[in-house]
């Protein structure tokens, strides 16, 4: 099993997250000593990506350290909560979280640190199987990621029949939620109602070329919060009224209704 305490029998709470002192302590120096590992392993890479693996260290020390369950020393365990990544870009955070978590022997760390993106490395540029087993799935284009967890999900309900919930993880970037594969798979995932499947965007406000709030050459949306039937309080917020008309009583009454607020306006 992983660092987390539950164990192969329990029931995985995920309300019950909250974290006592010491708790938020110990994974606070966990992720600050990945970030340290990253940092190393990219200055010795000489290329890479930075910003993103830092800011998401925390949560990565969360997952790995408290919440996954998980076995580092037996990856295929087929009890084990699935976690995709599908911003691989920011794997540096990924390998060392699983260096740390003893995924890869006791020299890990360091054999991590020595060979990121080096040719024939397992710890490629990009989250790769072939080279590395250990990870769920390999990911680089930007908005596949979540499809693929809502595969889990879907395959996790399908296989079912046990005392527990078996959580899917996907890690996505706001960025690639310019992808239209990113949203068609959150509407097959509420489709589905895939109560097992958590979606965790990192909204760090940053993509490529600048601010995703400075990107106005795009069609905008803007999200209208309406009250249906507004002006007539028989109406409001019943959805009886969303497919029907009003007879004649109801129609004057209705009419009624909107006239005197009318009054009440114009005063």
């Amino acid at each position: 099993m992983s660092s987390s305490s539950k164990n192969s029998e329990a029931v995985i709470n995920l309300a019950d997250t909250h974290l006592t002192d010491a708790q938020i302590k110990t994974l606070a120096v966990k992720a600050n000593a990945i970030r340290i590992t990253l940092i190393e392993a990219l200055v010795e890479a000489g290329s890479g990506h930075t910003a993103g693996p830092l800011g998401m260290a925390d949560i990565f020390a969360y997952l790995y350290f408290h919440e996954l369950r998980h076995d580092p020393k037996n990856p295929n365990w087929p009890d084990r909560d699935r976690l995709v990544l599908s911003n691989g870009h920011i794997c540096p955070v990924l390998y060392a979280t699983m260096a740390h978590a003893g995924y890869f022997g006791k020299d890990g760390v360091e054999q991590y640190k020595k060979t990121l993106r080096k040719f024939g490395s397992m710890f490629q540029g990009h989250p790769h199987r072939e080279y590395l087993p250990a990870l769920e799935t390999s990911s680089g284009p930007l908005g596949s990621g979540l499809s693929q967890a809502v595969g889990m999900a879907l395959a996790e309900r399908i296989d079912g029949g046990r005392s527990y919930k078996k959580w899917i993880y996907c890690l996505m970037s706001d960025g690639e939620l310019d992808a239209g594969n990113s949203w068609e798979g959150a509407m097959l995932a509420g489709k589905e109602k895939l109560g097992n499947l958590i979606a965790i965007v990192d909204r760090n406000n940053i993509q490529i070329d600048g601010f995703t709030e400075d990107m106005f050459d795009k069609p905008s949306v803007i999200i209208a919060n309406t009250i249906p039937g507004r002006g007539v309080p028989e109406f409001e917020r019943k959805y009886e009224w969303h497919g029907k008309p009003p007879n004649k009583e109801e129609g004057a009454m209705a009419l009624k209704k909107l006239r005197e607020l009318g009054e009440k306006i114009s005063k």
